[in-house]
């Protein structure tokens, strides 16, 4: 029997080239008013003719109409119900978007920027030296430099405790930050690539402790290491790329361990809504992530979460174990080259790093089996989302090719990296796109 085309594509077929529905695709960036605190949201438009749109909300999908400049369209996803109504006046919009159902409704008013394609700019090496540090992640710090997409960043960082390539104090300690830098054309919803291209010791020492954390202590361990609470001080041979303690201790008089620097934190802005989370601490964002393959030729990604990213990083490492077991690692001052690139329409829901031969996705949690979840929920989504694994299929490949890492257990947060070789990625098949 010959089968027929479905109506509407006959119908499409039928239309002269000049009558074919024309679709355009907007993207628009909103600033709601959340109870008087700021949140941004991200808004995609389909207008498929002069009273049909379709789009998503943060990724809840959305169908109405945009009639003589009245925009309104509403969606459920997941449970969470979204009305948006608003008002377009050429690359403006006002309104209010309702969350939630009809008979308890939340409605924010907000105002919205239609995203401009970015303009092509020359890369640039910008020369930044820092005169003031910042100890929380916070989107209402004013940015100390502007970049564009693909330019370079040549810095400096103080030390955990604020001291500077002089070893003289700056800033109180916590892990003091260089930044925040703006990137030009970042809007939520984004991913920022941070390239660490060179990272440089400052100084000829670094300080630390001989103190165990109590997550690595069993209570006979705990008890033998109870007097542990002395400074320790190490001596750093740039030349040869090696450290040796400054104690007087006997056994370790001839210890000369390699080097690998690191950064501790690098980070985002949280939203303008959330309380800004010090400098010590981890999440969504990035922040005292204390992982030590954040390293040279790695590369972080990122989420935006305010208009320009606003991006922080500091807390410079010479070398630190897996997991920070003495609550520091050997702390230094640090001189800083990241080149930032921008990833249009990607959102990584947690911070996942790259490095020339794996790909590793992050958790932290308060507790490590929370970590270890998370971490491999990271994984999962980036799997799905890159290679189109189904759930059977990331099942079998995570079975197989999963590496874990305790990245952190010295702070609230404690860390899991979960690491796949990029010499199985390669043989996977990726769909391609009709």
């Amino acid at each position: 029997m010959k089968r027929l085309l479905p109506l509407f594509l006959l119908t499409a077929a039928l239309l002269p080239a000049q009558q074919q529905p024309v679709t355009t695709n907007e993207r628009w960036q909103l600033t709601a008013d959340f109870y008087s605190a700021t949140r941004y949201f991200r808004l995609d438009l389909d207008q498929h003719d002069s009273a049909h749109v379709t789009g998503t909300f943060n990724g809840t999908h959305l169908t109405g109409t945009n009639t003589d400049g009245h925009l309104k369209i509403e969606g459920t996803e997941n449970g969470n119900h979204v009305i948006v109504d608003a008002h377009q006046d050429h690359d403006a919009l006002t309104g209010t978007v309702t969350f939630g159902e009809i008979a308890s409704p939340l409605i924010c008013p907000f105002t919205a920027t239609l995203v401009k394609p970015l303009p092509k700019t020359t890369p640039q090496t910008h020369e930044f030296k820092p005169t003031i540090y910042y100890r929380q992640y916070s989107a209402l710090n004013k940015p100390v430099l502007h970049i564009n997409p693909g330019d370079t960043i040549h810095t400096t960082t103080v030390d955990a405790g604020g001291n500077d390539e002089n070893d003289i104090k700056r800033i109180a300690g916590g892990n003091p930050q260089t930044g925040p830098f703006y990137i030009n054309g970042a809007q939520p919803g984004d991913t920022i690539a941070v390239h660490i291209q060179k990272l440089r010791l400052t100084r000829d020492t670094a300080g630390s402790n001989d103190d165990l954390v109590q997550s690595a202590l069993n209570p006979s361990l705990a008890i033998r290491t109870r007097d542990n609470h002395s400074s320790v001080l190490w001596k750093l041979d740039r030349e040869h790329m090696t450290a040796s303690p400054a104690s007087n201790s006997a056994a370790l008089k001839d210890l000369n361990i390699p080097l690998h620097p690191m950064l501790g934190c690098i980070a985002v802005a949280v939203g303008p809504s959330d309380a800004p989370p010090p400098t010590g601490d981890s999440g969504y964002y990035g922040g005292n992530m204390d992982f030590n393959e954040i390293a040279e030729g790695a590369t972080v990604y990122l989420p935006v979460i305010n208009p320009g990213a606003l991006l922080y990083f500091g807390d410079g490492h010479a070398l630190q174990g897996d997991g920070e077991l003495n609550g520091n690692a050997l702390e230094t001052s640090m001189d800083v080259t990241v080149t930032v690139d921008l990833i249009q329409g990607q959102r990584t829901g947690f911070p996942r790093i790259e490095t020339p031969t794996q790909f590793i996705a992050l958790g932290y949690s308060g507790y490590l089996d929370d970590a270890f979840k998370d971490a491999t929920a990271n994984m999962a989504a980036w799997l799905a989302n890159n290679y189109k694994l189904n759930p059977s299929e990331l099942g079998q490949f995570l079975g197989v090719a999963a590496q874990y890492r305790v990245t952190e257990v010295a702070d609230r947060n404690s860390g899991i990296a979960l690491k796949i070789d990029k010499s199985l990625l390669n043989n996977l098949h990726v769909p391609q796109a009709p």
